[in-house]
């Protein structure tokens, strides 16, 4: 088996999930980094930045038209949502066909992508050349309504808290300290993108309310669902040991998750399982580091598997 380097680009490259990528390449046994962009730091070493980076790497600016020229057999563009056409364009018109891992929303709703949520979607990838990365909220809602999705008698009701690094690096309300501090920011209270990914994705209406807390990192959903007939809590447990049993990036806790105790870990927690009296409604808490599983570790799963390296290679977990 050969074990030659797999050179990766990272268009994107200052934002906090640009960082855990370059972090987590850093460890991993077959990826090489063969660019880092970003215009703000361009020239500047990456190893000064990174110290995870060995070596004398440095980010640079490259025009979306000369990003074919580095020859970097993946691409991960962490960009906001809106730009990576642009990017995608380039490659697509100089013939060039590394994969492509899009972390924005951009290609979500693409048929012609594969959405590359590996626990509920792998068994649909067959050597696509471009990924569209799921969002981080969605990827905690998915795995936390899936194994119920046949009994939903409504749509689902998710609230979602988030820390302010799932705002990005650009100023805004979102991810001001000052103004969060002691305080729980609703945004986007219909209509998120997060809340018509999921309901595309799994075929049931889902609604989702937004929030944003003073803490930097990690999110928690707790997700309302109205059952179509009486369970008990044990075939509620049942089901979710069945669904995720083979799923080592998805853990089930028999209390609710704590989103202090998620924080840069790789992995989902899902536990809280609480039952109504009549045993149809039920509620369910998720919980997941929105910079790593939420991101950068689902998007070096979706490597690893375009690569068709064993699945978890460089996740600790």
């Amino acid at each position: 088996m050969t074990t030659s380097p797999i050179s990766i680009g990272i268009v994107g490259a200052r934002g906090y999930v640009g960082s855990e990528l370059i972090r987590l390449i850093a460890a991993h046994p077959r990826f090489d980094l063969a660019f880092v962009s970003s215009r703000e730091l361009e020239g500047e070493r990456v190893a000064d930045h990174q110290p995870a980076w060995q070596g004398d790497l440095r980010y640079s600016a490259p025009e979306h038209g000369e990003l074919p020229a580095f020859g970097a057999e993946a691409v991960v563009l962490a960009l906001p949502n809106g730009k990576a056409a642009l990017c995608v364009s380039a490659f697509d018109e100089q013939g060039a066909t590394p994969v492509i891992i899009d972390l924005s929303a951009d290609y979500r709703f693409d048929a012609g992508w594969y959405y590359g949520l590996p626990e509920l979607t792998r068994g649909d990838y067959s050597g696509q050349r471009r990924i569209s990365n799921p969002g981080c909220y969605a990827t905690a809602m998915q795995l936390a309504l899936a194994p119920m999705l046949d009994v939903l008698q409504a749509p689902a009701q998710c609230f979602g808290v988030s820390g302010y690094s799932g705002a990005g690096t650009s100023p805004s309300d979102r991810n001001d300290p000052e103004l969060l501090r002691n305080n729980l920011m609703p945004y986007a209270l219909s209509g998120h993108v997060h809340e018509r990914e999921v309901s595309a994705r799994l075929g049931r209406p889902v609604e989702f309310m937004p929030h944003v807390a003073p803490h930097f990192r990690g999110l928690t959903i707790t997700a309302n669902l109205h059952l179509a007939r009486r369970f008990d809590r044990e075939e509620v447990a049942a089901r979710y040991r069945e669904r995720y049993a083979d799923e080592p990036m998805v853990r089930l806790l028999d209390e609710a998750p704590w989103v202090s105790a998620i924080a840069g870990r790789h992995h989902v927690e899902i536990g809280g399982f609480t039952l109504s009296a009549d045993g149809q409604r039920l509620v369910v808490v998720a919980t997941l580091d929105n910079l790593l599983k939420g991101a950068a570790t689902q998007a070096l799963q979706n490597l690893n598997l375009a690569f068709g390296l064993p699945e978890l290679t460089g996740i600790p977990h």
